[in-house]
């Protein structure tokens, strides 16, 4: 199995072992299996958030694939409990929730991968995070040989982050997600609108409402616009999406900047503001230091795109297979860009995909 066959961006080398569990008790029983041989264990759901070396994985990948979205009750705000299979599609979860009238996840429309993945990277777009409508996580602890469940509080939510993502065995994940228990109201409305992008392609106010199937059309439409919705005719969409997290830089470091980088509140998972701290945007960090979009570096100059990989040509968050790219191509590209960035602005920005097999 050729691990390119499994990631959004279509690169990676061979598995040595390959396992597809499509129930919760197979993907145990791989992981287990594995890891009492002392074989290394990959876990792999969308692979839209995953780069894996040219070489391949020399272990066990266990490729989550178990199915279905279960109502287990409704809850004291009027709405609904869902429990969500790992290897759910995280948008055919959104589209349902639309569809059933459960609000708080619509502005997450479009961003491919699995339910399992969510909560690990507390995966956000357009001003909503998981962080927001997960209620617990059960999992598989590999060190204990036992199932644990995390209720949001214990999952330490912030910024792409979460203590999933933190926990390790021998540099794989020491929890494996399960299930995922969401609480969503019941409503025509969305969720409260937090991004000024999407406020003003609906034409309404910051913490306004809209209709649940407008803002998920809205939302659906401005990705397809960054290349953001998969699509395999559009070679901007074979990425891992953004490839840079916004830093969140002191207030000292942001006034280094120019005047007109933008610059965002720092907040916590529940939103509350991290003091002395702000958020920048990687976007625009990019593109001033001198990567358009497009940028290749197999062109003569920084702004000619050319090759099999380069920045997107219709923003600069992404890193895109052109058709044909290795890892190899994608890692000189990023690490390019972040060189670029920190010499002329003195932020070293952070890659947001997990990279196996080798280091930017």
């Amino acid at each position: 199995m050729l691990l390119s066959e499994l990631t959004t961006a279509q690169i990676g080398g061979p598995a040595r072992t390959y396992v597809k569990a499509t129930s919760e008790q197979e993907i145990i029983a791989a992981v287990r299996a594995a890891d009492e041989a002392g074989d290394r264990v990959l876990i792999v759901g969308g692979g839209s958030n995953l780069l894996i070396a040219d070489e391949g994985f020399d272990g066990t990948v266990v490729h989550v694939a178990s199915q279905g979205i279960e109502d287990i009750g409704n809850y004291s705000c009027g709405g609904a409990n869902l429990r969500v299979q790992a290897g759910h599609s995280w948008d055919a979860l959104v589209a349902y929730a639309v569809q059933q009238g459960f609000s708080g996840i619509e502005a997450l429309s479009g961003i491919p991968g699995t339910v399992g993945a969510t909560p690990v990277q507390n995966v956000g777009a357009y001003g909503a995070e998981v962080a927001q409508t997960i209620s617990s996580v059960r999992t598989w602890d590999r060190e204990t040989g036992g199932y644990k469940t995390f209720a949001n509080a214990d999952l330490q939510f912030s910024y792409r982050d979460s203590v999933l993502k933190q926990s390790t065995v021998d540099g794989s994940p020491r929890y494996v997600v399960l299930t995922v228990d969401f609480q969503l109201p019941h409503g025509t409305l969305s969720a409260p609108i937090r991004y000024a992008e999407l406020a003003r392609q609906l034409g309404a106010e910051a913490g306004n409402r809209v209709e649940m199937t407008l803002l998920r059309e809205t939302v659906l439409r401005l990705r397809a616009g960054k290349g953001m919705v998969l699509d395999a005719a559009d070679r901007d969409t074979y990425s891992t999406g953004s490839f840079f997290t916004n830093p969140i830089v002191s207030e000292q470091a942001a006034a280094q900047l120019p005047q007109d980088a933008p610059r965002f509140t720092a907040t916590t998972a529940t939103g509350q503001p991290i003091e002395g701290m702000v958020k920048l945007s990687a976007a625009w960090l990019i593109q001033h230091a001198g990567f358009d979009k497009g940028f290749g570096l197999e062109g003569k100059s920084r702004n000619i795109a050319g090759g099999r990989a380069s920045l997107s040509t219709k923003h600069t968050l992404a890193i895109t297979n052109r058709g044909g790219a290795s890892t190899a191509d994608v890692a000189a590209i990023a690490r390019a860009v972040r060189a670029g960035v920190e010499e002329s602005f003195g932020v070293r920005l952070v890659a947001e995909p997990v990279t196996v097999g080798f280091e930017l």
